[in-house]
């Protein structure tokens, strides 16, 4: 990162892409969208998502709440306190819009107000796998103005981005070459000064694999300019001689004239951890506390029923009276350590022992029921975030809800909503390339999970579909979709992808005669149960049909398909080659 070229804003050629698309993902006041397709677009009529997982059945008393807070894939949460009102941001990657923001008065109920990637001339995510974008951003507020600061890998390196209103509008990134790696956060002092934290390379050549360091400097308030010289504030972890890795995602804070940074250490998999060092100065030196890590799951039995796991990326809030709460990332994995829906954001509450702020006790198991907050409640946003659910777009509204996501940053219109119904144009590229697909997903949020859609379209040839998906990333997804055969009969063709290896297109696991005409409405179903997934039709009758059963989930798992997303839900719609 430290040795890329800065990438810029796209031209202004770009505006009017820009502005079609703001509407599409649900920003205010943009100007209404044209149709652009014919009529072989791919109609969809509804879109339902339903969870259920028994770790949610637990009655809940009046004094508790529901982990994780968002479940599904919002990973490395951020959060800011304002007046009342709790700010939080996650992590998107090359999901776009990205950085989904999130507002609360209790810490518990959750509603997204906006994407601080709205517009797709902020940045350009072409040509990136999944898992690159934008890491780990952090959400701060001083003097009137919200500020978010993010890297976007592979695709410009640091970043900052403004707004009076955290609803947006965002301003375009103000870049900061002078900050390399990943990671950035900002810390406003007391006495007007600013600071940037950042996970990069360390001093000289690394140690060992994995062997990295928190950097820390003095910054110009209105400029972001450096002022001296970068330090190192943490070279590797809390011991040096045992070898830590990945010291990330740091956060500066001052308690009682006390530094204290908090960082997260062992890669963010099953042995992660948070871990606390003090200094009487924010450029340290800094010294680690006696009684890290603050936050582990990593030293408990592997087979412990409904494990949650992989926590870490911490991000501390108080609330009016005080009291210290604690936001981060953890998984809930069905076997070993496999899981489809990503990385989740949980609520602990925060004790302070022995001069340190600490979450878990050694040993202690987290339970998916946390103490509430005794702040005022709040009514559930209009979005289910956590528990069992049901949950159904209608596509009767005239922009895309906040919650859908496209791959890569669009660079040009493919899908529109019209008369009830969402539309996707066939003519983009198809799912498994690396530019972007006609494709629009929401979480999976459940391990247990239905999705479920109605689709119309007039399939042209053997290789146009149109349908639902499952999709993890470019070469790990499954898709169900409506098609015809070489004789033009109307069919139902399963593909799945699994590794690079495999054509772009997957290969077909299953086709079987279509339940309806080509054309006419037919209902397309995933069933997820953990590691198995379940594909249907159904003609409007409602009679569902099995196209194949007990398929492999577990491609879909982060520990399979790698990267650091999880699963999404969805429609898609491509003219492909033959088969």
């Amino acid at each position: 990162m430290t040795d890329r070229p800065i990438s810029r804003p796209a031209a202004a050629s770009a505006l009017a892409i820009a502005l079609a698309m703001v509407t599409a993902c649900g920003a205010p006041d943009a100007p209404t969208q044209q149709t652009v397709t014919e009529t072989s677009d791919a109609s969809f009529s509804y879109f339902t998502y339903s969870g259920n997982d028994p770790v949610f059945d637990a009655p809940l008393e009046e004094n508790q709440a529901r982990n994780p807070i968002l479940a599904g894939y919002y990973p490395d949460p951020s959060i800011v306190k304002v007046d009342t009102e709790y700010y939080l941001v996650n992590s998107s990657f090359t999901h776009f819009p990205g950085i989904p923001i999130f507002r609360s008065q209790d810490l518990v109920n959750w509603t997204q107000i906006g994407n601080v990637i709205d517009r797709p001339d902020m940045l350009d995510f072409s040509g990136l796998t999944v898992s690159r974008g934008v890491f780990a951003p952090t959400i701060e507020f001083h003097d009137g103005l919200f500020y978010v600061i993010n890297t976007c890998v592979d695709c410009g390196g640091n970043f900052i981005v403004t707004a009076r209103d955290p609803a947006g509008p965002w301003s375009d990134p103000q870049w900061l070459p002078h900050v390399g790696g990943i990671d950035p956060s900002l810390f406003f002092d007391e006495d007007g000064k600013v600071y940037i934290l950042n996970n990069d390379a360390p001093e000289g050549e690394p140690l060992y694999e994995g062997h990295r360091a928190i950097w820390i400097r003095e910054i110009d308030a209105e400029t972001f300019e450096p002022i001296g010289e970068a330090v190192v504030a943490v070279n590797g972890g809390v011991d040096l001689s045992q070898q830590p890795v990945w010291i990330e995602g740091p956060h500066l804070y001052k308690v009682n004239g006390t530094y204290y940074l908090s960082a997260a250490e062992g890669g963010t998999g099953p042995q992660h951890s948070q871990v606390v060092l003090m200094a009487d100065s924010p450029m340290g030196p800094f010294t680690p506390h006696p009684d890290n890590p603050v936050l582990t799951q990593r030293d408990l039995p592997e087979d412990r029923p409904n494990p949650i796991t992989s926590v870490g990326h911490v991000d501390f809030t108080q609330d009016d009276d005080g009291n210290w709460w604690a936001v981060f990332l953890g998984t809930r994995p069905y076997q070993g350590n496999e899981y489809n829906t990503g990385r989740e954001t949980f609520l602990m509450p925060v004790t302070w022992e022995n001069g340190a702020p600490r979450i878990t006790e050694p040993g202690e198991v987290m339970s998916y029921v946390v103490e509430r907050p005794a702040l005022p409640a709040q009514s559930p946003g209009p979005l289910p975030l956590t528990g069992n659910f049901t949950y159904t777009d209608e596509f009767d509204e005239a922009a895309l809800p906040m919650h859908w996501l496209m791959v890569r940053t669009p660079s040009e219109q493919w899908y529109r909503l019209g008369e009830g119904n969402l539309f996707l144009s066939p003519d983009a590229e198809p799912i498994g390339t690396a530019g972007q697909p006609n494709f629009l997903g929401r979480r999976q949020q459940h391990t247990n999970a239905e999705a479920v859609t109605e689709v119309s379209f007039t399939a042209r040839a053997p290789g146009a579909e149109a349908g639902i998906a499952a999709f993890q990333n470019d070469a790990a997804y499954y898709t169900l979709g409506a098609s015809v055969d070489a004789d033009g009969t109307p069919v139902v063709r399963l593909r799945k992808r699994f590794g690079d290896d495999m054509p772009e297109t997957g290969e077909v696991v299953a086709e079987v005669p279509a339940a309806s005409g080509n054309g006419e409405p037919l209902k397309l179903k995933i069933v997820a149960r953990g590691p198995e997934l379940d594909f249907y039709q159904s003609g409007t009758e409602g009679n569902w049909q099995s196209v194949a059963l007990e398929q492999d989930g577990t491609i879909l798992s982060t520990d399979k398909a790698g990267g650091f997303v999880g699963t999404l839900f969805g429609v898609y719609a491509q003219n492909g080659s033959s088969d």
